[in-house]
């Protein structure tokens, strides 16, 4: 895949100050995107935005919850004014699993668990389709979760949630087949990323890899990877599909 391949299109990819989502926004502005970094922490959009900046893209430093409604909609609004109309939205925004059985689990986590995941993929994703269909197709590509598609022994709300969003993908797919505009999801596994070490501790993601058949989680490049394919003009057949890059994870007690 070249620089050019995304040459004039306008990503937006929720989540990305760091992890997976700063590896979305950096390679698909190494191929030609410009970016809309969204964060909820200030100085992780900073630091992302100044990694996009590098690519010689355009860049829209975005601070707001992913789960209000409104404050998404005005964040298109304010990109399709100044950028211009979403050619790409990555549905990457997340928060771990609670490490709790089910009667542990109150009415605050699950909400918050659902408003993030649930809540902010459907309203993000229905502010961005008007423009999207303006330009005659456009690309979307969801992040759900290997949990998502075999359960976990804790955190319910978590499975539940990351399940709801391949339902939307599935739905979506052929409900915008339509308008040209395609819509995959990718389960991962295990991935290396900030919010995995900081959730469950080093020692404990350790543990995880090894039981991997592949002896490791992925990269957040090796996700961007896949990412950047489900957006490309090479993936323009594909949709309501749901890749897991799970080193083989799935297989195991399956």
């Amino acid at each position: 895949m070249d620089g050019a391949l995304l040459q004039g299109r306008v990503a937006l990819i929720t989540g990305s100050g760091r992890g997976m989502g700063r590896a979305h926004a950096a390679l698909l502005a190494q191929h030609g995107a410009d970016v809309v970094v969204h964060d909820i922490v200030p100085e992780r959009v900073a630091e992302s935005a100044a990694i996009v900046r590098q690519h010689g893209r355009r860049v829209m430093e975005a601070v707001e919850n992913v789960a209000d409604p409104a404050a998404m909609a005005a964040l298109v609004a304010r990109v399709e004014a100044e950028l211009g109309p979403i050619a790409i939205l990555v549905n990457n925004a997340g928060i771990g699993a609670d490490r709790a059985v089910t009667e542990a689990i109150d009415e605050a986590m699950f909400d918050r668990m659902f408003d993030v995941h649930v809540k902010g993929t459907f309203f993000t994703t229905r502010s961005v389709l008007p423009g999207m269909k303006s330009l005659g197709g456009g690309a979307i590509v969801n992040i759900s979760s290997i949990w998502g598609m075999v359960g976990h022994h804790f955190g319910s709300t978590y499975c539940a949630a990351k399940a709801a969003v391949l339902g939307f993908t599935k739905s979506w797919a052929k409900e915008l087949a339509p308008h040209r505009i395609t819509v995959n999801a990718i389960a991962p596994g295990g991935v290396t990323s900030p919010m995995a070490i900081e959730k469950d501790g080093i020692d404990a993601v350790r543990e995880r890899m090894a039981r991997v058949p592949l002896g490791r989680w992925a990269e957040p490049e090796e996700i961007a990877h896949a990412v950047l394919y489900l957006v490309s003009p090479q993936a323009g057949f594909i949709t309501g599909q749901v890749l897991s890059l799970n080193g083989g994870d799935t297989i195991v007690g399956i």
